[in-house]
């Protein structure tokens, strides 16, 4: 392939032996060397590391005869990149553009062309790496090669610093959007959607050692707190909706309230991250007397295995937060709260536990460590409880504890007998003192 220069009416070819009048040298990846015949006003032309050193050399006049050779050094793994670039030298810009394939091997033309300073193929480089998509190897390549460039490496640059704060915000409430959206006249879409929003929300909110990816300011927080009111606004629509939905399909029926409790719960497994999980108990000890009045309806007694497993799960969240203290509330609100579920999960544990031994198949079985999270949070709720609000709950426990073994509150029972045993010695022992201020007990 050919170049015509612009000083002569001639045609120089890569390797011709007649016209040529610089032999370059390069150690090949055995280390031998290998010869290759060039000329000089392409080499000047094109890079200045040729130019600067047949200028000093003093080969500013180089004749076919002498064939004066120059060693050029370079890696032996570098070698193919190195000849492939000696080539291009002697194609137009077009050809050159033309002749790009894939960003490994452009990279390596790209470290190449640096070393010997063609700053025209290496423009086009970098014209090519930033329009085509990247992988994660090949990105590590390309920062290593940008940091060697200086400003030609703007539009490479642009591509691999990290968006302002701004801008990763808006990705952040838009993706948090699409986790939440309820109803699409594309469902297949929308579900693709919605579960990779879901995934990538949860990436940026990964706790690392970087810094992290979005701010929590009070912007966020509102549009988070919007997508929580819809949520629970969806979640009370579709519990009216119900009975209609299960006389005309009970399978769609189940599916609708099953998918939006997945996005209850899905929310309840990001806000800790935000520091916003007393927005989901306050939401969620609103809409339980609801939602219980809804599913315990006798004529869902034998269906909606899903959603009834669903619900203790997410139920499960709430007990969390209250029982070990991350949301704090006033007494009569967690007492309100363990007697409105506790009856429930008593009464549906056994009963999903018992279909799973009847039918291996059954697919809602109760995953053992959630069960034990929501066993020791009951328990460190009980605990947290004045002590005659515990006597009652663990009075009434033990009363249907041959219906139920679960939750098994043997440790709350144990402590509070402790507990009451130690305050009556107390009491005693400030009345033999006489102490009339002591609080009474």
């Amino acid at each position: 392939m050919h170049m015509e220069q612009s000083s002569s009416a001639e045609s120089y070819g890569f390797g011709d032996q007649a016209t040529s009048d610089v032999t370059l040298r390069l150690k090949n990846r055995d280390g031998k060397p290998e010869w290759f015949l060039c000329h000089s006003s392409i080499l000047r032309r094109q890079s200045k590391y040729f130019s600067d050193l047949l200028t000093k050399n003093n080969l500013s006049n180089p004749s076919l005869e002498s064939k004066n050779c120059i060693e050029v050094p370079c890696k032996s793994s570098e070698y193919e990149n190195y000849v492939k670039l000696l080539k291009l030298l002697y194609l137009s810009e077009e050809s050159v553009s033309d002749s790009w394939d894939s960003v490994m091997s452009v990279l390596g033309i790209l470290r190449a062309s640096v070393a010997l300073e063609c700053r025209s193929i290496s423009q086009s480089c970098i014209n090519y790496l930033e329009a085509v998509p990247w992988g994660e190897e090949e990105e590590e390549e390309i920062v290593k090669v940008a940091s060697t460039l200086g400003p030609e490496a703007q539009p490479l640059i642009a591509r691999l610093k990290p968006a302002d704060l701004n801008a990763t915000k808006n990705v952040f409430l838009s993706a948090l959007h699409c986790a939440t959206t309820v109803g699409c006249s594309f469902p297949p879409f929308t579900d693709d959607l919605k579960k990779s929003a879901q995934e990538q929300v949860e990436y940026m909110l990964l706790e690392d050692e970087d810094t992290p990816l979005v701010v929590i300011d009070e912007d966020v927080k509102s549009e988070v707190n919007g997508c929580l009111s819809r949520i629970f606004t969806t979640l009370a629509t579709t519990l009216d909706w119900l009975l209609s939905g299960f006389k005309q399909s009970p399978e769609a029926a189940e599916q609708r309230l099953f998918q939006t409790l997945s996005d209850v719960e899905w929310m309840s497994n990001i806000l800790p991250k935000l520091e916003m999980m007393e927005e989901f108990v306050s939401n969620w000890a609103i809409i339980s007397d609801h939602v219980l009045g809804v599913i315990q309806d006798e004529k869902y007694n034998s269906t909606f295995w899903s959603v009834k497993a669903k619900l203790i799960e997410v139920t499960g969240k709430a007990l969390d937060a209250i029982g070990y203290g991350s949301v704090v509330l006033p007494t009569p609100s967690r007492v309100q709260f363990l007697k409105t579920w506790l009856p429930y999960i008593r009464e549906v544990k056994p009963v999903l536990d018992s279909k799973c031994v009847e039918d291996n198949s059954f697919p809602h079985k109760m995953d053992s460590d959630l069960c034990q999270n929501i066993e020791g949070a009951i328990t460190s709720l009980v605990l947290a409880l004045p002590s005659n609000d515990q006597a009652d709950i663990l009075a009434d426990w033990m009363k249907r504890n041959e219906q139920s073994s679960y939750p098994d509150l043997s440790e709350a029972f144990e402590v509070w007998c402790y507990r009451a045993k130690t305050a009556k010695r107390r009491l005693m022992v400030n009345l033999d003192e006489g102490d009339n201020s002591a609080v009474s007990l």
